[in-house]
């Protein structure tokens, strides 16, 4: 198997729901986030050129995160889930999965020592 992966960033707000009334994340604060997109393919599903995807045709997605993510408060725009990393991750996932289908996992930063990780389930292609 083989695999790329791309970095995207944008600052967002969020307030998560469901903690303690004294814990931090409860109120409303920032972060400057780094999500990684991965791809991959087996050496018989690469195109032509030998790419897994082309590292341009990630330009849609840019596009979506500075439109859709950068400066927004996500919990107006992440349909009613709770933003946390994790649901973050699996959000994108299932809004992108489908134009790139060689989407393999998401993972997503809010601090430079935490990460959260969706890795989709093999499915046979």
């Amino acid at each position: 198997m083989l695999s790329i992966s791309k970095e995207f960033h944008f600052s967002a707000s969020h307030r998560l729901d469901h903690l303690a009334p004294d814990h931090p994340c409860g109120r409303m604060h920032g972060h400057n986030y780094i999500v990684v997109l991965e791809l991959s393919a087996r050496p018989e599903e690469l195109t032509r050129p030998g790419f897994v995807r082309d590292y341009g045709e990630l330009g849609s997605f840019k596009k979506w995160v500075d439109e859709v993510l950068d400066h927004r408060h996500l919990n107006e725009v992440m349909d009613g889930r709770n933003p946390s990393a994790e649901n973050i991750a699996m959000w994108i996932h299932e809004k992108w999965s489908t134009e790139f289908p060689e989407l393999t996992a998401v993972r997503v930063s809010e601090t430079p020592k935490t990460w959260a990780e969706f890795r989709a389930p093999a499915v046979a292609r």
